[in-house]
């Protein structure tokens, strides 16, 4: 898996960094991580709408 371009946020940076946990890992662990990672950027999307 190639490295995710940085977005200049890093909130989203971070929760994309997630992403590269996937790399190798047992389809077990995909859905916590893809929940997290989505639970992360809903919560980025939040925080913009409370500015």
């Amino acid at each position: 898996m190639t490295e995710p371009t940085p977005t200049g946020h890093p909130a989203v940076d971070a929760a994309l960094a997630r992403l590269e946990e996937l790399d190798g890992a047992e389809t077990g662990v995909h859905v916590a991580v893809y929940e997290d990672v989505h639970q992360r950027l809903a919560d980025t999307l939040a925080a913009l709408d409370d500015q």
